[in-house]
Protein backbone atom coordinates (compact mmCIF):
# COMPACT_ATOMS: atom_id res chain seq x y z
CA UNK A 1 0.00 0.00 0.00
CA UNK A 2 1.32 3.40 -1.25
CA UNK A 3 -0.82 5.64 0.48
CA UNK A 4 -2.89 6.30 3.45
CA UNK A 5 -6.12 6.37 1.41
CA UNK A 6 -5.42 2.52 -0.10
CA UNK A 7 -4.53 1.46 2.82
CA UNK A 8 -7.89 2.73 4.10
CA UNK A 9 -9.51 0.94 1.42
CA UNK A 10 -8.38 -2.40 2.37
CA UNK A 11 -9.15 -1.95 5.88
CA UNK A 12 -12.97 -0.63 5.29
CA UNK A 13 -13.71 -3.70 3.24
CA UNK A 14 -15.12 -6.31 5.60
CA UNK A 15 -17.10 -3.71 6.63
CA UNK A 16 -19.03 -2.66 3.80
CA UNK A 17 -18.84 -6.83 3.20
CA UNK A 18 -20.56 -7.70 5.88
CA UNK A 19 -22.28 -5.13 7.20
CA UNK A 20 -25.78 -6.66 6.92
CA UNK A 21 -23.92 -10.42 8.24
CA UNK A 22 -26.06 -10.95 11.28
CA UNK A 23 -22.87 -12.97 13.15
CA UNK A 24 -20.34 -10.97 12.01
CA UNK A 25 -18.33 -9.19 14.73
CA UNK A 26 -16.78 -6.16 13.24
CA UNK A 27 -13.05 -6.03 14.61
CA UNK A 28 -12.13 -2.22 16.56
CA UNK A 29 -10.81 -0.12 13.42
CA UNK A 30 -7.93 0.93 15.86
CA UNK A 31 -7.30 -2.97 16.32
CA UNK A 32 -6.59 -2.97 12.81
CA UNK A 33 -4.96 -0.38 11.51
CA UNK A 34 -2.54 -1.21 14.67
CA UNK A 35 -1.99 -4.85 12.92
CA UNK A 36 -0.70 -3.46 9.65
CA UNK A 37 1.64 -0.38 10.94
CA UNK A 38 4.98 -1.53 10.85
CA UNK A 39 6.57 1.20 13.97
CA UNK A 40 3.46 -0.05 16.03
CA UNK A 41 2.95 -3.75 15.94
CA UNK A 42 6.48 -6.39 16.75
CA UNK A 43 5.84 -8.81 13.75
CA UNK A 44 7.47 -6.26 11.72
CA UNK A 45 10.70 -6.89 13.65
CA UNK A 46 11.32 -10.03 11.63
CA UNK A 47 8.60 -10.32 9.30
CA UNK A 48 7.37 -9.23 5.97
CA UNK A 49 3.95 -8.50 4.74
CA UNK A 50 2.33 -7.41 1.36
CA UNK A 51 -1.28 -6.13 1.38
CA UNK A 52 -3.37 -6.78 -2.04
CA UNK A 53 -6.37 -5.43 -2.92
CA UNK A 54 -8.64 -7.04 -5.86
CA UNK A 55 -10.40 -4.15 -8.17
CA UNK A 56 -13.70 -4.24 -10.31
CA UNK A 57 -13.24 -0.98 -12.63
CA UNK A 58 -12.74 1.67 -9.51
CA UNK A 59 -14.47 -0.53 -6.77
CA UNK A 60 -12.70 -2.96 -4.20
CA UNK A 61 -13.94 -6.56 -3.96
CA UNK A 62 -11.46 -8.31 -2.11
CA UNK A 63 -8.22 -7.83 -0.02
CA UNK A 64 -5.55 -10.50 1.06
CA UNK A 65 -2.55 -10.25 3.19
CA UNK A 66 0.67 -12.19 2.07
CA UNK A 67 3.05 -13.16 5.19
CA UNK A 68 6.48 -14.21 4.38
CA UNK A 69 7.66 -14.46 8.20
CA UNK A 70 11.05 -16.54 8.30
CA UNK A 71 10.59 -17.64 11.79
CA UNK A 72 7.68 -19.75 10.62
CA UNK A 73 9.28 -21.40 7.95
CA UNK A 74 12.33 -22.45 10.72
CA UNK A 75 9.59 -23.97 13.05
CA UNK A 76 8.11 -25.83 10.07
CA UNK A 77 11.21 -26.94 8.25
CA UNK A 78 9.38 -25.96 4.78
CA UNK A 79 9.46 -23.22 2.53
CA UNK A 80 6.28 -21.73 3.56
CA UNK A 81 4.19 -18.48 3.41
CA UNK A 82 0.81 -17.90 4.66
CA UNK A 83 -1.33 -15.34 3.83
CA UNK A 84 -4.46 -13.53 6.00
CA UNK A 85 -6.73 -10.41 6.16
CA UNK A 86 -8.64 -11.89 3.42
CA UNK A 87 -12.42 -10.37 2.86
CA UNK A 88 -14.05 -10.94 -1.03
CA UNK A 89 -16.89 -10.22 -2.27
CA UNK A 90 -18.52 -13.65 -4.05
CA UNK A 91 -16.28 -13.26 -6.99
CA UNK A 92 -14.47 -16.20 -7.90
CA UNK A 93 -11.92 -14.62 -10.04
CA UNK A 94 -11.60 -11.84 -7.66
CA UNK A 95 -10.43 -14.19 -5.02
CA UNK A 96 -8.33 -16.42 -7.74
CA UNK A 97 -6.35 -12.80 -8.71
CA UNK A 98 -5.92 -12.20 -5.06
CA UNK A 99 -3.82 -16.03 -3.89
CA UNK A 100 -2.12 -15.71 -7.49
CA UNK A 101 -0.89 -11.83 -6.24
CA UNK A 102 -0.28 -13.52 -3.03
CA UNK A 103 1.10 -16.49 -4.26
CA UNK A 104 3.62 -14.53 -6.89
CA UNK A 105 5.10 -12.30 -4.06
CA UNK A 106 5.96 -15.46 -1.67
CA UNK A 107 7.55 -17.38 -4.61
CA UNK A 108 9.66 -13.98 -5.42
CA UNK A 109 11.10 -14.45 -1.94
CA UNK A 110 11.60 -18.36 -1.73
CA UNK A 111 8.20 -19.99 -0.98
CA UNK A 112 7.05 -23.05 -2.52
CA UNK A 113 3.48 -23.30 -0.79
CA UNK A 114 1.07 -20.88 1.19
CA UNK A 115 -0.96 -21.81 4.37
CA UNK A 116 -3.49 -19.70 5.73
CA UNK A 117 -5.84 -17.05 6.67
CA UNK A 118 -3.23 -16.53 9.52
CA UNK A 119 -3.38 -12.77 10.63
CA UNK A 120 -0.67 -12.91 10.41
CA UNK A 121 0.95 -15.86 12.82
CA UNK A 122 -1.48 -18.68 14.20
CA UNK A 123 -0.97 -16.66 17.50
CA UNK A 124 -3.36 -14.44 16.16
CA UNK A 125 -7.26 -15.16 14.58
CA UNK A 126 -6.79 -17.93 12.26
CA UNK A 127 -8.64 -20.30 10.29
CA UNK A 128 -11.37 -20.23 8.30
CA UNK A 129 -15.43 -20.86 9.09
CA UNK A 130 -16.05 -24.08 7.73
CA UNK A 131 -19.09 -24.95 10.49
CA UNK A 132 -21.24 -23.32 12.70
CA UNK A 133 -22.78 -20.31 10.97
CA UNK A 134 -25.25 -20.01 13.35
CA UNK A 135 -24.03 -18.30 15.98
CA UNK A 136 -21.53 -15.20 16.69
CA UNK A 137 -17.80 -16.47 17.26
CA UNK A 138 -16.34 -15.45 20.46
CA UNK A 139 -13.74 -13.08 21.31
CA UNK A 140 -10.69 -13.40 19.34
CA UNK A 141 -12.17 -15.73 16.62
CA UNK A 142 -13.19 -14.88 12.96
CA UNK A 143 -16.34 -15.28 11.31
CA UNK A 144 -16.68 -15.70 7.76
CA UNK A 145 -20.01 -16.25 5.71
CA UNK A 146 -20.15 -19.55 4.23
CA UNK A 147 -19.33 -18.62 0.57
CA UNK A 148 -15.40 -18.10 1.64
CA UNK A 149 -14.88 -21.74 1.49
CA UNK A 150 -17.07 -22.00 -1.83
CA UNK A 151 -13.95 -19.68 -2.68
CA UNK A 152 -11.61 -21.24 -1.84
CA UNK A 153 -12.24 -24.51 -3.01
CA UNK A 154 -13.19 -23.05 -6.45
CA UNK A 155 -9.79 -21.24 -5.90
CA UNK A 156 -7.89 -24.82 -5.54
CA UNK A 157 -7.25 -24.93 -2.06
CA UNK A 158 -7.08 -27.48 -0.06
CA UNK A 159 -7.33 -28.54 3.55
CA UNK A 160 -3.83 -28.64 5.76
CA UNK A 161 -5.61 -28.78 9.20
CA UNK A 162 -8.79 -27.83 11.08
CA UNK A 163 -9.24 -26.14 14.14
CA UNK A 164 -11.77 -26.93 16.38
CA UNK A 165 -13.68 -24.17 19.12
CA UNK A 166 -15.78 -26.23 22.12
CA UNK A 167 -18.48 -25.61 24.06
CA UNK A 168 -19.00 -26.70 27.93
CA UNK A 169 -21.09 -25.31 30.52
CA UNK A 170 -19.27 -23.66 33.51
CA UNK A 171 -20.71 -26.53 36.15
CA UNK A 172 -17.39 -28.77 35.39
CA UNK A 173 -16.68 -28.65 38.66
CA UNK A 174 -20.04 -30.41 39.53
CA UNK A 175 -19.20 -33.67 38.42
CA UNK A 176 -17.81 -35.67 41.35
CA UNK A 177 -15.49 -37.60 39.38
CA UNK A 178 -13.79 -34.66 38.01
CA UNK A 179 -13.07 -32.73 41.04
CA UNK A 180 -11.86 -35.75 43.13
CA UNK A 181 -9.27 -36.18 40.46
CA UNK A 182 -8.43 -32.40 40.69
CA UNK A 183 -8.55 -32.61 44.10
CA UNK A 184 -6.28 -34.92 44.16
CA UNK A 185 -3.70 -32.52 41.93
CA UNK A 186 -4.11 -29.96 44.08
CA UNK A 187 -3.01 -31.63 47.40
CA UNK A 188 0.40 -32.03 46.27
CA UNK A 189 2.04 -30.27 48.98
CA UNK A 190 4.60 -28.15 46.52
CA UNK A 191 1.70 -27.48 43.54
CA UNK A 192 -0.07 -23.89 44.48
CA UNK A 193 -2.79 -22.22 41.87
CA UNK A 194 -3.21 -18.67 41.80
CA UNK A 195 -4.70 -15.79 39.95
CA UNK A 196 -2.74 -13.87 37.67
CA UNK A 197 -1.54 -10.37 39.69
CA UNK A 198 -1.92 -7.44 37.73
CA UNK A 199 -0.08 -5.21 39.96
CA UNK A 200 2.59 -6.86 39.32
CA UNK A 201 2.03 -7.42 35.35
CA UNK A 202 5.32 -6.65 33.63
CA UNK A 203 6.82 -9.30 36.24
CA UNK A 204 3.99 -11.82 35.27
CA UNK A 205 4.36 -11.43 31.76
CA UNK A 206 8.08 -12.69 31.86
CA UNK A 207 7.05 -15.25 34.29
CA UNK A 208 4.68 -16.76 32.15
CA UNK A 209 5.95 -15.75 28.78
CA UNK A 210 8.78 -19.25 28.31
CA UNK A 211 6.03 -21.27 29.97
CA UNK A 212 3.79 -20.25 27.00
CA UNK A 213 5.92 -20.68 24.24
CA UNK A 214 7.73 -24.57 25.93
CA UNK A 215 3.83 -25.64 26.71
CA UNK A 216 3.45 -25.14 22.86
CA UNK A 217 6.63 -25.59 20.81
CA UNK A 218 5.66 -29.17 19.39
CA UNK A 219 2.38 -28.03 18.10
CA UNK A 220 1.80 -27.83 14.34
CA UNK A 221 1.91 -24.87 13.12
CA UNK A 222 2.85 -22.76 16.13
CA UNK A 223 5.72 -19.83 16.28
CA UNK A 224 7.22 -18.65 19.42
CA UNK A 225 6.54 -15.23 20.18
CA UNK A 226 9.36 -12.76 20.60
CA UNK A 227 9.29 -10.97 23.84
CA UNK A 228 7.83 -7.87 21.50
CA UNK A 229 5.40 -9.81 20.67
CA UNK A 230 4.56 -11.46 23.48
CA UNK A 231 4.50 -8.11 25.49
CA UNK A 232 2.24 -6.15 22.87
CA UNK A 233 -0.59 -9.58 22.68
CA UNK A 234 -0.30 -8.72 26.84
CA UNK A 235 -1.18 -4.95 26.44
CA UNK A 236 -3.68 -5.69 24.22
CA UNK A 237 -5.87 -7.96 26.51
CA UNK A 238 -4.97 -6.71 29.75
CA UNK A 239 -8.37 -4.16 29.68
CA UNK A 240 -10.12 -7.93 29.91
CA UNK A 241 -8.27 -9.90 32.39
CA UNK A 242 -10.54 -10.66 35.38
CA UNK A 243 -7.82 -12.36 37.43
CA UNK A 244 -9.73 -15.05 38.91
CA UNK A 245 -9.83 -16.02 35.33
CA UNK A 246 -6.37 -16.16 34.60
CA UNK A 247 -4.71 -18.81 36.33
CA UNK A 248 -0.83 -19.54 37.46
CA UNK A 249 0.34 -23.56 39.17
CA UNK A 250 2.98 -23.60 40.57
CA UNK A 251 5.35 -26.44 42.08
CA UNK A 252 7.83 -25.30 44.37
CA UNK A 253 7.20 -21.78 43.68
CA UNK A 254 7.81 -22.05 40.03
CA UNK A 255 5.44 -21.30 37.25
CA UNK A 256 4.36 -25.18 35.90
CA UNK A 257 1.37 -24.46 34.07
CA UNK A 258 -1.12 -21.76 33.41
CA UNK A 259 -4.74 -20.90 31.79
CA UNK A 260 -6.43 -17.65 30.69
CA UNK A 261 -9.75 -17.11 30.07
CA UNK A 262 -11.45 -13.84 29.03
CA UNK A 263 -15.12 -12.87 29.73
CA UNK A 264 -16.50 -13.15 26.02
CA UNK A 265 -16.90 -9.65 25.19
CA UNK A 266 -17.79 -10.27 21.18
CA UNK A 267 -21.58 -9.30 21.96
CA UNK A 268 -20.21 -6.04 23.31
CA UNK A 269 -17.94 -5.51 20.21
CA UNK A 270 -21.01 -6.30 18.28
CA UNK A 271 -22.74 -3.30 20.03
CA UNK A 272 -19.46 -1.12 19.48
CA UNK A 273 -19.89 -1.22 15.56
CA UNK A 274 -16.16 -1.27 14.84
CA UNK A 275 -15.15 2.15 17.23
CA UNK A 276 -14.91 2.92 20.49
CA UNK A 277 -15.47 6.51 19.55
CA UNK A 278 -16.60 8.26 16.74
CA UNK A 279 -15.68 12.24 15.96
CA UNK A 280 -14.54 12.41 19.48
CA UNK A 281 -17.89 11.10 20.98
CA UNK A 282 -17.56 7.87 22.87
CA UNK A 283 -20.64 6.65 21.67
CA UNK A 284 -19.49 3.25 20.71
CA UNK A 285 -17.98 2.78 24.21
CA UNK A 286 -20.98 3.26 26.07
CA UNK A 287 -22.83 0.64 24.08
CA UNK A 288 -19.88 -1.96 24.72
CA UNK A 289 -20.35 -1.13 28.63
CA UNK A 290 -24.18 -1.32 28.28
CA UNK A 291 -23.52 -4.41 26.57
CA UNK A 292 -20.86 -5.92 28.59
CA UNK A 293 -22.92 -6.08 31.39
CA UNK A 294 -24.68 -8.48 29.97
CA UNK A 295 -22.16 -11.30 29.54
CA UNK A 296 -22.86 -14.58 30.39
CA UNK A 297 -20.12 -16.74 28.58
CA UNK A 298 -16.25 -17.22 28.75
CA UNK A 299 -13.74 -17.64 26.38
CA UNK A 300 -10.68 -20.31 27.30
CA UNK A 301 -8.28 -18.76 25.08
CA UNK A 302 -5.10 -20.78 26.37
CA UNK A 303 -3.50 -23.42 29.16
CA UNK A 304 -0.57 -24.82 28.78
CA UNK A 305 1.66 -27.10 31.38
CA UNK A 306 5.17 -27.89 30.86
CA UNK A 307 6.49 -31.09 30.14
CA UNK A 308 8.22 -32.35 32.67
CA UNK A 309 4.77 -31.72 34.63
CA UNK A 310 2.31 -32.65 32.58
CA UNK A 311 1.83 -36.00 34.55
CA UNK A 312 0.34 -34.09 38.07
CA UNK A 313 -2.61 -33.10 36.26
CA UNK A 314 -2.30 -29.68 36.92
CA UNK A 315 -4.08 -29.06 33.37
CA UNK A 316 -7.31 -30.12 35.16
CA UNK A 317 -7.02 -28.54 37.93
CA UNK A 318 -6.75 -25.26 36.09
CA UNK A 319 -9.89 -26.14 34.27
CA UNK A 320 -12.07 -26.86 37.71
CA UNK A 321 -10.43 -23.64 39.27
CA UNK A 322 -11.72 -21.78 36.33
CA UNK A 323 -14.80 -23.35 36.04
CA UNK A 324 -15.67 -23.07 39.51
CA UNK A 325 -14.53 -18.51 39.33
CA UNK A 326 -16.72 -18.65 36.07
CA UNK A 327 -19.80 -19.66 38.14
CA UNK A 328 -19.09 -17.51 40.83
CA UNK A 329 -18.64 -14.39 38.30
CA UNK A 330 -22.22 -15.72 36.66
CA UNK A 331 -20.99 -16.87 33.41
CA UNK A 332 -22.97 -19.88 32.29
CA UNK A 333 -21.38 -21.10 28.89
CA UNK A 334 -17.78 -21.09 28.04
CA UNK A 335 -15.76 -21.88 24.83
CA UNK A 336 -12.33 -23.52 24.16
CA UNK A 337 -10.67 -22.43 21.33
CA UNK A 338 -9.19 -23.46 19.67
CA UNK A 339 -7.91 -26.94 19.81
CA UNK A 340 -6.49 -29.16 16.49
CA UNK A 341 -8.34 -31.81 15.23
CA UNK A 342 -5.75 -34.36 16.06
CA UNK A 343 -4.71 -33.47 19.43
CA UNK A 344 -6.12 -36.76 20.99
CA UNK A 345 -4.86 -36.13 24.34
CA UNK A 346 -7.08 -32.91 24.20
CA UNK A 347 -9.90 -34.51 22.74
CA UNK A 348 -10.21 -37.27 24.69
CA UNK A 349 -10.14 -34.98 28.02
CA UNK A 350 -12.95 -32.44 26.50
CA UNK A 351 -15.00 -35.12 25.76
CA UNK A 352 -14.83 -36.32 29.47
CA UNK A 353 -15.42 -32.94 30.68
CA UNK A 354 -18.96 -33.09 28.85
CA UNK A 355 -17.61 -30.14 25.93
CA UNK A 356 -18.76 -30.84 22.70
CA UNK A 357 -17.23 -28.79 19.10
CA UNK A 358 -19.38 -26.08 18.03
CA UNK A 359 -17.48 -24.19 15.22
CA UNK A 360 -14.80 -25.84 13.11
CA UNK A 361 -12.10 -23.41 11.74
CA UNK A 362 -9.71 -25.31 8.43
CA UNK A 363 -6.31 -23.53 7.49
CA UNK A 364 -5.49 -24.22 3.82
CA UNK A 365 -2.41 -24.90 1.76
CA UNK A 366 -1.77 -24.41 -1.88
CA UNK A 367 1.30 -24.99 -3.98
CA UNK A 368 3.17 -22.75 -5.89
Amino acid sequence: MRTRSERRRFLELPYRLHRHEPHWVPPLRGEQRWLVRREANPFFDHGEVRLLVARRGRRVVGRVAAVDDPRRRDAAGAKEGSFGLFACAPDVEAARALFDAAGGWLRARGAESVTGPADFTTNDPCGLLVDGFDRPPAVGMPYHPPYYAELFAACGLAKAKDLLAWETATTLHEQERIRRVAEFAGRRGDVTVRPLDLRDFPAECDRIRSLYNSAWERNWGFVPLTDREFDAQARRLRPLLVPDLALVAEVGGEPAAFSLALPDVAPALAAARGRMHTCGVPTGLFRFLRARRRLDAIRVMAQGVRAEHRFLGLGLLLSVRTSQAAARLGYRTAEISWVLEDNEAATLTLRRLGARPHKRYRLYRYAL
